[in-house]
């Protein structure tokens, strides 16, 4: 499929309306932007009023698609998500009533508020595209992508989520304080309406399906290849590490390495796509042994030293 400049260029125009609601953070919003285009989940972890829930907001309005929103809290049951079969005794038969998670989109705020049980409704969604309610299985709409939002595991009232639901987030991102000129700029341009409410859709759902597929295009040489898979390696041998990123960290690093590329209207990935997403691929898929987090030690401080301790390929000219 050929890569169309029109297509690549309407990422920039995303870029720019998200940037209106979401002062002072390209990077991070960047990064949310080439996980939606890899098809990969994102987790988003901040302390309260950051604008978590806001930029996910924004992004689904200028997306297009079907959008759900799910308020997690202790009480939250797995068939709140998934959706539930009920009895229909006119037709003596069972109707399955969809939960929100049939959505191009879903956004689960505060995501770690939920029991361990309800959050475990999100597996199979997350990695295999459908919901199985009462031995049916249910396709959800394409493309599905969960954007999660979680406060950290320190506030009170908080589930810590499996390793097994984490190692399904393609990327988490933290969006941080504004600095000082941007949160000045926030509180002079305070207004009845959020910056994200004015957001306007700019492309269709088909047009992001259209977008994947050519992010997916794009050349990855075989030397940034085995320089990939070298940095997933080097996370499990590493001494601090009880387990290393899994095999399927490496097809998502991959993944956004190439959407990345797209972004920045590249038609082949470089080392550099490879380096700058590392540690938000795979940092929270690595899970230290105890002794070096009580030592201090972490896990963004192991992809860091594995970064720095990979050799990266150069091409030679000639």
């Amino acid at each position: 499929m050929d890569m169309r400049p029109a297509d690549m260029q309407l990422c920039s125009s995303i870029l720019r309306s998200l940037e209106s609601c979401i002062l002072g953070k390209h990077d991070e919003i960047e990064r949310l932007l080439i996980a939606v285009i890899a098809g990969g989940h994102v987790l988003l972890e901040d302390v309260p009023g950051t604008g978590k829930t806001q930029l996910v907001k924004a992004l689904a309005k200028t997306i297009g698609g079907q959008f759900r929103r799910i308020q997690c809290n202790p009480d939250l049951l797995p068939t709140d998500i998934t959706g539930v079969s009920i009895y229909h005794p006119k037709q003596e038969t069972f109707l399955f009533r969809p939960g929100p998670v049939m959505a191009n989109i879903l956004l689960a705020d505060e995501i770690n508020r939920a029991t361990t049980k309800t959050q475990s409704a999100l597996l199979e969604a997350m990695e295999e595209g459908h919901v199985t309610v009462d031995g049916d299985t249910y396709e959800l709409p394409q493309p599905f992508i969960l954007l999660a939002t979680q406060n950290p595991i320190e506030f009170e009232g908080t589930y810590s989520l499996p390793e097994a639901q984490l190692d399904r987030f393609m990327m988490k991102l933290s969006l941080g304080y504004p600095s000082q000129e941007d949160e000045q700029r926030m509180v002079l341009s305070a207004e009845d309406v959020h910056p994200s409410d004015r957001v306007e859709q700019l492309i269709s759902m088909e047009n992001m399906i259209q977008i994947q597929k050519q992010a997916m295009n794009v050349h990855i040489d075989d030397a940034v290849g085995n320089y990939l898979v070298s940095l997933i390696r080097s996370t499990r041998e590493h001494a601090s590490v009880l387990l290393g990123a899994s095999p399927r960290a490496a097809i998502a690093l991959a993944r956004a390495a190439k959407a990345s590329a797209y972004v920045k209207q590249r038609q082949f990935v470089t080392p550099d796509d490879v380096k700058e997403l590392a540690p938000y691929v795979l940092a929270h898929r690595v899970l230290l042994r105890t002794e070096s987090r009580m030592n201090g030690l972490r896990p963004e401080d192991v992809i860091s030293q594995v970064l720095q301790n990979t050799k990266v390929p150069v091409r030679l000219e000639r």
